[in-house]
């Protein structure tokens, strides 16, 4: 395994560790068991790869860990959080200090700074400023049968567990974007935003629906 590499570099398991001849690695980096690195990646100081990870062509800055995830022609700055089971997809840029949590998807997007995607989301086609939380589940819709569009979110907003961003779409900085919204149009500086259906209870009903009852 002829690697460029600098000092303090670390491979807990070389057996199950394959790295391109291409890859270049820091001083200080740690590659645990069960990892696939090909490509032209840039492994870079104080890194740390988890075991069981894919990365193809891609940056892992400064400090940052990646925990059992793929990362493809992606760019992951200092400092960062990626996994478990994330997903980067190609053009997919997180910025320095920002997390992306387990089963996470981006895809052509940008998240910035400090921002938190920490479950269950798919970002694609977007821009995502400081300092945000995206919320449980939720989607950023690009795809429309047609054509792809892109979303915008500002620095410092909210979006709530379960929202649908359908682009094209301007979240202004600073919103507020309530669990279970679907928003269509864009959204001004320190709105609020909320679109649910209200619940209607029907008591002494649910039997009728629940198999083997009468």
């Amino acid at each position: 395994m002829k690697v460029k590499h600098g000092k303090n570099f670390i491979l807990k398991n070389k057996r199950s560790i394959f790295i391109d001849s291409t890859v270049v690695i820091g001083d200080n980096v740690t590659i645990y068991e069960n990892n696939r690195i090909e490509g032209y990646c840039e492994i870079k100081d104080g890194a740390v790869i988890m075991p069981n990870c894919y990365l193809k062509d891609t940056v892992v800055g400064c400090n940052s860990v990646i925990n059992a995830s793929q990362c493809d022609s992606a760019v992951v700055g200092d400092n960062c959080s990626i996994g478990p089971f994330a997903r980067l997809r190609p053009n997919a840029k997180i910025e320095n200090c920002a997390k992306i949590g387990n089963f996470v998807e981006v895809k052509n997007a940008v998240i910035g700074e400090g921002t938190k995607v920490s479950h269950l989301a798919y970002v694609g086609d977007a821009e995502v400023g400081k300092n945000c939380n995206i919320g449980c589940g939720a989607i950023f819709v690009n795809y429309n049968g047609k054509s792809k569009n892109k979303t915008i979110v500002g620095d410092g907003c909210f979006i709530g567990s379960n929202c649908n961003l359908i682009a094209p779409l301007n979240i202004s900085e600073k919103s507020y974007i309530c669990a279970g919204t679907t928003v269509t149009e864009n959204v001004n500086v320190d709105d609020f935003v909320i679109g649910r259906v209200r619940a209607q209870v029907k008591e002494n009903r649910a039997h009728q629906y629940l198999k083997g009852e009468n």
